[in-house]
C-alpha cells in the first residue's frame, strides 16, 4: 500500500471497468492494451482545477487499475496516457492530452474548441508532429457517481416495461427539441429529461395510442468543430464521446443527468410506455488522423478504431464520419455490451436502435450473420431480451442489408418509406405498395422472422417531416451552411400545387388528405410502425431534410400546430385506436393469399373495383390503381380466430385519377371506419353493397359481427 498526499491507494482490481464507488472508495479501470504507463487526475468539483495526479499501480490481462479509499461520489477525474506517438503504426499516443474515461456514468463541462485538443501540432496540418500544449483547460471532466437510485421514490411502481412485439408502436422523439417549446412546461424544464418525462408531455403521447418513445442519442456526445465556426451544432447527436453516460446538456441539473435520466424513465413505464434509445456505437466524435484526440484515440488508437493495415496512419471510414469502431477487438466488444447492459439494468431501458448497424455486424470479409457482435447479444441473458433494432446499412462495402439480420432482430425498412410514398404520388405501383402492406415478406418473411421484424414508416428524423412531405418538391437546407448541398434529392414528395405555406384552401385539403393517406398506410400495415414526433399535428421543418445540426426552431417541436391541426391529430388516434382494437391489424404471423385446404378459406384475399377477386402473383406492369384487401380474422391459417380475434377488415387503396364505385365483398355486411377523404370518419352502421371512394384516397371496413350473428341465429 502506498500513501499520496491526500488518499490511500491500493492496486484495486481490472474489474468492472470504468469509476466504481462501493461505499468507502473508488476503484478506477481503463483498458490500454499497448500504454507504458496511465496517470488519473482528480479535479475540484467545478472540474476546473486539477489536484493531484496518481499513477495507475497495476497492469493486468491489458487493464490498469487503482483503488482509492475515501474517494467520493462526485468526483471529477479524467486520465493521460503515456506511449509510443508512431501514427504510421497506428499508436497516438499523448500524454499532454487529458482523456475521457470511456465508461464514464456522468460528464461535467463542455468541451472548448482549440488547438489543445489535438494530439498533434494543428496549425500545420501535418498530424505527424507532436504537440505538446496541456489540454485539461479544454476538456470536459468524467465524475465518480453513486449507482444508488431510489426508484421508489415518488413513483408508486418503478416497473420495467415489456410491450409484446406485435403490438408496438414506436414514437422517435428528440430528448430537447420535442419539448423546447411546449407551452405547458415551466422555463427551467424545456428541452430536459426532467420535461420529457412530466406529466403534460406523458399525456399526450399516451394519449395518441403509441407504446414506445425511441429517443435520438442521448449519451454524451460532442460537436464537431466546422459547424461551431457557422454557429451550428450537432443537434441530433450522432457523433458520440460517452458511451455510458447521459448527456448532460439535456438535463436541467447538468450535474445529476444520469438521476434525472432514470426518473424520467420511471415515470414513463408509470403508463408502461417504453423507453428505446438510438445508440451509435460504430463511430466516436475523434474524427479521422486530424481530428481530436478526447479519449479512445489517446488510450490506445490501435486497439479501438480500424486501421488500414497497409498504413496504420489512417482510419477505415465504413461510417463517413472520419473513423470505425474496432467491434472486431474483444476489449472493444465488451466495452459496446458492456455499455448495453449497462442502461438495460441501470437504467431500465427496454431496448435499442443501432445506428449504422451494418458496421457492427462487419467481419473482415464483410457483413456476416454470424459476426461476434450479433452472436453476443443474442446468447446474452440480458440483452437477447430487450428491443433490438438495426438500421441496417452503412457506406462500406456491400453495407445495405435490409432483411439480413438474423432471427431475433426488428430492422428499419426504407423499402416500405419508399414505395409508400412513391404510390401516393403516382411514382410507385400497387404491386409493390400491396407487399408493403403485407409486411414485406419478400424481404423478411424467412428463418422464422415474424411481420413486427419490419420496421415501417414513412418519415424519420433524417429527411422531411410529414408535414413538408406533402407541402416541398425539392429541399430547402439553405441553413445548414452547405449551399444546399447536403440531404437527400430523392424525397419523393409533393408540394400539391404550391411550394411551402399558402392560404389556398384546395391545396390544404388536399395535402390533409395526402397525409391521412400516408399516415394511414403506415398504421393499416402488418409490421411495427414507427411515427416521427410531431407528425400527428404536422410539424415542419420549413422544407429542411436534413436539419441534422438546427438546433433552433427549425427541429424544435412547435406545439401550437396541436390546436391547428386538430382533425389530423384526431385521425391519427383514431387510427391508433383501431390498430390496438383489431389484431388482424397487427398479426403475429405473415398473412397469406393461398386456399387453405382445410377451412376453404384464405385469410387474404385481393378484389378489383368490380367485386372479382383476383390474384397479387398476376399484377404485372398492368397493375390496378384502385384495389381491395380483405384479411379474413376467421380463417384458421393465422391462427386468430383460435385466440378469439375473428374480425375481418376490408381495405380499399385508390390512386386512381377518378372516383371509383367498390363493390364490397359479398360474404358479409360491412361498416365503415376510415375514410382518408374526410376529416372525420365517423363510426356508421350503414351497410352498403358498393361505396364511392374517392381518387386519392383510402377506406377501411370492419365486417358487422353483430349482423352475421344475429342471421346466425334466425
Amino acid at each position: 500500500m502506498t500513501q499520496t498526499s491526500r488518499y490511500r491507494i491500493r492496486e484495486g482490481s481490472p474489474n468492472p471497468r470504468g469509476a466504481t464507488w462501493d461505499g468507502s472508495g473508488t476503484n478506477f479501470s481503463l483498458f490500454s492494451d499497448n500504454a507504458q504507463r496511465v496517470e488519473l487526475c482528480l479535479f475540484d468539483e467545478t472540474g476546473e482545477h486539477e489536484l493531484e495526479r496518481i499513477t495507475l499501480p497495476e497492469y493486468t490481462d491489458g487493464i490498469w487499475h487503482v483503488y482509492i479509499e475515501g474517494l467520493p461520489p462526485g468526483t471529477a477525474y479524467g486520465y493521460r496516457v503515456y506511449g509510443p506517438y508512431e501514427p504510421s503504426e497506428g499508436h497516438r499516443f499523448n500524454h499532454n492530452k487529458l482523456l475521457l474515461d470511456p465508461y464514464a456514468t456522468a460528464h461535467t463541462g463542455s468541451l472548448k474548441w482549440g488547438p489543445e485538443i489535438f494530439g498533434y501540432i494543428v496549425e500545420t496540418g501535418d498530424d505527424t508532429t507532436f504537440d505538446t500544449r496541456d489540454s485539461a483547460s479544454c476538456m470536459p471532466k468524467c465524475l465518480v457517481t453513486d449507482p444508488h437510485f431510489a426508484w421508489h421514490d415518488n413513483i408508486s411502481a418503478p416497473r420495467t416495461c415489456r410491450v409484446a412485439w406485435d403490438a408496438t408502436v414506436l414514437y422517435e422523439i428528440h430528448a430537447k427539441g420535442y419539448t423546447k417549446l411546449h407551452p405547458d412546461l415551466p422555463e427551467n424544464l424545456r428541452g430536459t429529461y426532467a420535461g420529457l418525462g412530466s406529466k403534460p408531455v406523458i399525456d399526450h403521447i399516451e394519449s395518441l395510442g403509441v407504446t414506445s418513445i425511441e429517443l435520438l442519442p442521448i449519451q454524451t456526445f460532442m460537436d464537431e468543430s466546422h459547424l461551431r465556426d457557422i454557429n451550428l451544432t450537432n443537434y441530433w447527436g450522432y457523433n458520440t464521446i460517452g458511451f455510458f453516460a447521459p448527456d448532460p446538456r439535456y438535463a436541467a441539473d447538468p450535474k445529476r443527468a444520469l438521476q434525472e435520466f432514470k426518473t424520467m424513465v420511471a415515470q414513463y413505464h408509470e403508463h408502461c410506455i417504453e423507453v428505446i434509445l438510438d445508440v451509435v456505437y460504430n463511430h466516436t466524435a475523434e474524427g479521422n488522423e486530424r481530428g481530436p484526440t478526447l479519449s479512445f484515440k489517446g488510450i490506445d488508437n490501435a486497439s479501438y478504431y480500424r486501421l488500414h493495415a497497409e498504413n496504420r496512419r489512417y482510419y477505415i471510414n465504413d461510417t463517413g464520419t472520419g473513423n470505425t469502431v474496432n467491434v472486431n477487438h474483444p476489449r472493444v466488444l465488451q466495452m459496446i455490451c458492456d455499455s448495453l447492459r449497462y442502461w438495460v439494468l441501470e437504467t431500465h431501458v427496454d431496448g435499442f436502435r443501432f445506428d449504422l448497424g451494418t458496421i457492427l455486424a462487419r467481419e473482415p470479409g464483410g457483413f456476416d450473420r454470424g459476426s461476434g457482435f450479433l452472436k453476443v447479444v443474442m446468447q446474452d441473458p440480458v440483452l437477447s431480451r430487450v428491443k433490438l433494432i438495426a438500421e441496417p446499412w452503412d457506406i462500406g462495402p456491400g453495407g445495405y442489408r435490409v432483411g439480413e439480420f438474423p432471427p431475433g432482430w426488428m430492422e428499419w425498412n426504407d423499402t416500405f418509406r419508399d414505395r409508400s410514398r412513391g404510390f401516393w404520388i403516382g411514382r410507385d405501383n400497387s404491386t409493390d405498395l400491396a407487399k408493403s402492406l403485407t409486411g414485406s415478406p419478400e424481404i423478411f418473411d424467412h428463418h422464422g422472422r415474424r411481420p413486427w421484424t419490419s420496421v415501417n414508416f414513412i418519415t424519420a428524423h433524417d429527411g422531411f417531416t410529414m408535414g413538408d412531405l406533402v407541402s416541398y418538391n425539392d429541399k430547402h437546407n439553405l441553413d445548414n451552411g452547405e449551399n444546399n448541398r447536403d440531404g437527400s434529392n430523392d424525397n419523393r414528395s409533393w408540394n400539391c400545387g404550391v411550394e411551402g405555406p399558402t392560404d389556398d384552401a384546395n391545396i390544404l385539403a388536399l395535402r390533409g388528405r395526402q397525409m391521412r393517406n400516408l399516415m394511414a398506410t403506415l398504421l393499416l400495415s402488418q409490421g411495427t410502425p414507427m411515427i416521427l414526433g410531431g407528425d400527428e399535428f404536422a410539424r415542419t421543418q420549413r422544407g429542411n431534410n436534413n436539419a441534422y445540426c438546427q438546433d433552433n426552431d427549425i427541429s424544435w417541436v412547435d406545439w401550437s400546430l396541436r390546436e391547428s391541426n386538430t382533425s389530423t391529430l384526431a385521425f391519427t388516434k383514431k387510427l391508433l385506436a383501431l390498430r390496438h382494437r383489431y389484431p388482424v391489424l397487427r398479426s403475429n404471423r405473415y398473412l397469406h393469399d393461398e386456399l387453405d385446404a382445410e377451412s376453404g378459406i384464405r385469410e387474404l384475399c385481393w378484389f378489383l373495383p368490380d367485386g372479382s377477386e383476383t390474384q397479387r402473383s398476376t399484377w404485372s406492369g398492368d397493375t390496378p390503381q384502385c384495389f381491395g384487401m380483405m384479411i379474413d380474422g376467421e380463417a384458421r391459417p393465422s391462427g386468430l380466430a383460435e385466440r378469439g380475434h375473428t374480425e375481418s377488415l376490408f381495405l380499399i387503396v385508390n390512386d386512381y385519377h377518378q372516383d371509383a364505385n367498390f363493390t364490397l365483398p359479398t360474404n358479409g355486411k360491412w361498416r365503415l371506419l376510415v375514410d382518408t377523404d374526410q376529416d372525420a370518419t365517423e363510426d356508421t352502421a350503414e351497410i352498403t353493397a358498393t361505396y364511392l371512394v374517392k381518387t386519392q384516397s383510402l377506406a377501411l371496413f370492419v365486417k358487422d359481427l353483430s349482423q352475421a350473428k344475429a342471421e346466425l341465429t334466425a
